[in-house]
């Protein structure tokens, strides 16, 4: 008898995947993003796999905060710092020497000026089209050269890398080219996160920096995944009933049989991060005497519990292993079918605390 559900990361496709995107794109260097504490996977876990096994020497993560949190277990990495340097986290940086802030603003620069960090040489992140974070042209117009010596690499991030066709691909990367030439000749680049690798090599510079496929997600979803699938969902049945027909199921009755059926009743729900949109069209999946067998997700989806209809399903049983997300239903399968992305599903998941976690390397 089981009552949590399961997340499975498997790390031997992870450091697959990296080394995969990493043969796409070189000569250029390798970066990996471990931020959201490597998108709910385990940055602790990821990171040092990386840096001991696949010999990667640059990371980024969001927040200084989650820098420190791997910084001692990689004394030689550089981990950039995407969301910069501020009053809050300053004494962060100086306690990690490896850390670099990623600066985009005047006056993220300014404020750099004024608690320089001897040794450091940060990133300034320029705006190309995506219009988020980064020095518009403006402000790039009015540096000084000095300002300009300041930085050690010029980054950008693509609008819509993950549309091979679509025109702000082209425009963003001549738009990067000229402001580069034009104020950072000299400095190495870097403009295509996972996405941007599929691109092309006029998109990949001197450095790229892997993320979501590399944690097996489809970045190319105009191709074929290459990417192997690395995260498995699952929970336990906690029951096992006959459903009358007329009978409802589920808060707001939003379901009702049409037949007599059977169903389960599977132990998670959106507490622990399955989106609630799946209610009425997600599908659950039993493997049974080698067979792969599909339940749909029937009535609301609650807080710890989705109930799905195994009606043809024989010898299913109380404890019985249910399959939220796995080879044969990925992630972006379940994103699709959520009406989200599966890079959301994959960051609320993965900090739940109810999931039993396992780390695997088949």
């Amino acid at each position: 008898m089981r009552t949590q559900p399961c997340l499975e990361i498997d790390l031997g496709n992870l450091l697959e995947n990296f080394l995969t995107l990493q043969k796409i794109a070189e000569p250029a260097i390798a970066a990996a993003v471990v931020k959201d504490d490597a998108y709910g996977l385990g940055a602790s876990q990821v990171a040092p796999l990386l840096y001991n096994v696949a010999g990667c020497r640059h990371f980024f993560v969001a927040h200084a905060v989650e820098g420190a949190q791997i910084a001692p277990l990689m004394d030689k990495a550089i981990i950039y710092v995407l969301q910069g340097l501020g009053q809050d986290n300053l004494e962060i940086f100086k306690q990690f020497p490896q850390l670099v802030p990623v600066i985009s603003c005047p006056e993220m620069l300014a404020f750099w000026r004024q608690n320089r960090l001897v040794g450091r040489k940060p990133v300034i992140h320029i705006e190309t089209g995506l219009n988020r974070l980064g020095f518009r042209e403006k402000e790039l117009a009015v540096l000084s050269e000095t300002d300009k010596s300041e930085f050690s690499l010029v980054m950008s991030h693509l609008a819509c890398g993950d549309e091979k066709e679509h025109f702000m691909n082209a425009y963003q990367l001549e738009n990067f080219k000229r402001l580069k030439d034009l104020y950072f000749p000299k400095l190495p680049a870097s403009l295509a996160a996972s996405d941007g690798v599929f691109l092309g090599h006029d998109f990949h510079w001197d450095m790229v920096r892997l993320g979501a496929a590399m944690y097996g997600i489809n970045t190319a979803p105009y191709r074929e995944n290459q990417m192997k699938n690395v995260v498995t969902v699952s929970a336990p049945v906690l029951q096992i009933e006959d459903l009358a027909k007329g009978q409802f199921v589920g808060y707001s009755a939003t379901y009702r049989a049409n037949t007599n059926r059977k169903i389960a009743i599977v132990s998670i729900g959106y507490g622990d991060g399955l989106p609630r949109s799946l209610s009425n069209v997600g599908k659950v999946f039993f493997k049974k005497e080698e067979k792969l067998y599909e339940a749909r997700i029937i009535g609301r989806i609650s807080m710890d519990n989705v109930i799905c209809d195994v009606t043809g399903i024989n010898n299913l049983h109380v404890g019985d292993t249910a399959y939220l997300a796995a080879d044969f239903y990925t992630l972006d399968d379940m994103g699709r079918d959520a009406g989200t992305i599966s890079y959301e599903i994959m960051s609320r998941l993965g900090k739940n605390q109810r999931f039993i976690r396992k780390y695997v390397s088949k």
